[in-house]
């Protein structure tokens, strides 16, 4: 018979085992050693073992430098934590994390081994983010007792921790669990018990399809990781975090989902596989996507595939003045960019009013950079005075090159591009701004598709620092070459794609949006607890719930919509709840509800 857990309370697990002493393990060690709690770190290698305790030696000394530590308190948390490589030492713990290797043949193990050394009121907690916690529970004598402690990797920087429960798991130990993640001043999410759970349910399907992008050679491995990054924020581009996770491991994670979901953007990309089996696991044997000075180093070395520096091999052409056509937020920002850097701009749009009230959201913009000391009044003034607006595309007679700038509408776009056919002269380079249209479409609605290019600027214009760059099979190579060296001197980071939806960002972004959504609508989880898991866990800067509520659900189904309609896989299709919201009217901030309440300006 169970024993009760009604009086489990955070202060009683005082006394932690940690099975598994690799990474993991060992950051896990130093959060509870540095909380008070005594804990015994047991792994089957001495040597492993004995890298834990050196570890948080030098750990704790850097913390003693840094003046977080004082060197007495250093010594009573060393004293806290003793290794041991018999499972028997796991005897008194209150609770016991197991972080072994994600093999349920190895954690069956431990779990039934475990069964028969600790107390019955003992809590055991495993730290896998693949496997299934029921599972692992219903093989234990104590089903009750079993739930999942997910730390997120560096444990003593971050902040998640998903508490992930099992139909079998007593509430109980819930709370108590996730009254200790708040001790150690961890900030958890209740999760059930699924696959990746909500963090790395969302990351790895992005990871993997950005591993299938990069192994269908359709951007390089620095132009994808780049376009994350700077077009998202991210701290790491998702090919970097691949290799820092361990291809193996994202691999085995991939799996385990695809197990469970059948769905085709889990099934893990042919090249994880491969890389792999070849042993080329990222930064811990030194090589995965990228190169690196030593196994388990983090710096990236030069090789075979890293691109030359220097010029482009076919000139471009020269420019000295730009069109910007458009009357939008988008159309102003890239007017100013250009100003900015020194160029002659025409901003046309179709009557001189809006022109001119375009021209002034510029001039309020710079006003801002002055007020806030980032330019100088002169220097705003003679960027104002660069732009020239105009009431008629007819203005764009003399342009090197022409950038539209209008309404996401394929016609609407057409019709521009046959105008701009007709009045720019021969030779000036005509690009589209498009986001999710095929720019080849644009292309042939003039006699000059070999100059006609893609240029996917990010909102807001003057602060993003990426464009794509976007080329058609009919785009010159002289044409690509300007385009990429008029990105240098407007002090953007061009990266090279093709022709198809969603570009480089687009297409990772929102499907992991979508399947956000997903998560919601199948009520695994809270828009809180998703959004908190992804700005803690994955370092995103803005939950998926929060950014498509500024992004617009109106603008982000329509992408969702060409994404599916390109790749036609079912996993793609946009999420029911989306199209309810957008049918509702509810598309955002703007207009004051989405998938949360805003106060109406």
């Amino acid at each position: 018979m169970a024993t009760p857990l009604s009086h489990t309370s955070p202060s009683s697990l005082r006394t932690v085992a940690v099975i598994g002493l690799g990474t993991m393990g060992t950051g896990i060690t130093e959060v509870l050693t540095r909380a008070g709690r005594e804990v015994v770190g047991i792994d089957i290698s001495e040597a492993t073992a004995a890298r834990a305790v050196a570890a948080l030696e030098s750990s704790t000394a850097r913390a003693v430098v840094r003046g977080r530590l004082t060197e007495q308190e250093r010594e009573e948390l060393l004293a806290r934590f003793r290794t041991s490589t018999d499972l028997r030492e796991a005897a008194d713990a209150d609770l016991v994390i197991e972080v072994a290797p994600e093999s349920y043949e190895i954690k069956h193990q431990i779990f039934r081994a475990l069964d028969d050394i600790v107390r019955p009121e003992t809590i055991l907690a495993t730290g896998t983010n693949a496997l299934s916690v029921t599972r692992l529970a219903a093989d234990s004598a104590r089903p009750e007792r079993v739930l999942g402690l997910h730390f997120f990797n560096p444990a003593p920087a971050m902040k998640l921790v998903e508490v992930v429960s099992s139909v079998l798991t007593a509430p109980q130990a819930v709370t108590a669990v996730t009254d200790l993640a708040i001790e150690l001043g961890k900030e958890p999410v209740a999760v059930g018990d699924r696959p990746g759970f909500v963090a790395d349910g969302l990351l790895f399907g992005y990871l993997n399809q950005a591993a299938a992008m990069y192994e269908a050679k359709y951007a390089s491995r620095e132009d994808i990781d780049a376009a994350m990054r700077l077009g998202c924020g991210l701290p790491m581009g998702p090919l970097a975090l691949l290799d820092l996770i361990g291809i193996d491991t994202a691999r085995t994670v991939l799996e385990a989902m695809y197990s469970e979901s059948h769905d085709r953007l889990h099934a893990p990309a042919p090249i994880l596989k491969q890389f792999s089996e070849a042993g080329l696991t990222g930064r811990k044997s030194g090589r995965g996507f990228y190169s690196y000075e030593a196994p388990g180093s983090a710096t990236v070395v030069a090789d075979a595939l890293t691109p030359l520096a220097g010029a482009p091999e076919t000139p471009g052409r020269a420019v000295r003045s730009v069109g910007v056509a458009g009357s939008g937020t988008m159309a102003s920002g890239i007017a100013e960019v250009f100003a900015k850097a020194g160029y002659e701009v025409v901003l046309a749009a179709r009557s001189e009013e809006k022109a001119q009230t375009a021209k002034a959201r510029i001039g309020k913009s710079l006003a801002r950079s002055v007020d806030k000391g980032r330019l100088t009044a002169e220097a705003a003034a003679q960027t104002l005075d660069r732009i020239t607006a105009a009431g008629s595309y007819d203005a764009f007679a003399d342009v090197d090159l022409a950038v539209e700038a209008v309404a996401e509408d394929l016609e609407v776009k057409q019709q521009l591009f046959a105008t701009l056919d007709k009045v720019c002269k021969p030779g000036a380079v005509l690009a589209t701004t498009t986001s999710s249209l095929p720019v080849i479409a644009c292309a042939r609605a003039t006699s000059r598709p070999q100059d006609v290019i893609g240029m996917h600027f990010f909102n807001p214009a003057p602060a993003m620092k990426l464009v794509e760059v976007v080329r058609t099979v009919l785009t010159a190579d002289d044409v690509h070459s300007t385009v990429r060296e008029v990105c240098v001197k407007i002090k953007k980071h061009a990266v090279d794609c093709g022709d198809r939806a969603g570009f480089i960002v687009n297409a990772l972004l929102f499907p992991y949006l979508n399947n956000a959504i997903k998560m919601v609508q199948e009520h695994y989880a809270s828009l809180d607890d998703i959004d908190a898991a992804m700005k803690l866990g994955g370092g995103y800067p803005m939950g998926p719930f929060e950014l498509l509520d500024v992004v617009g659900l109106d603008v982000s189904l329509a992408i969702e919509k060409v994404l599916h309609r390109e790749f036609r896989d079912p996993g793609l299709a946009p999420a029911p709840l989306l199209e309810h919201l957008v049918a509702a009217g509810c598309l955002g901030r703007k207009t004051g509800r989405g998938f949360r309440e805003y106060a109406r300006r």
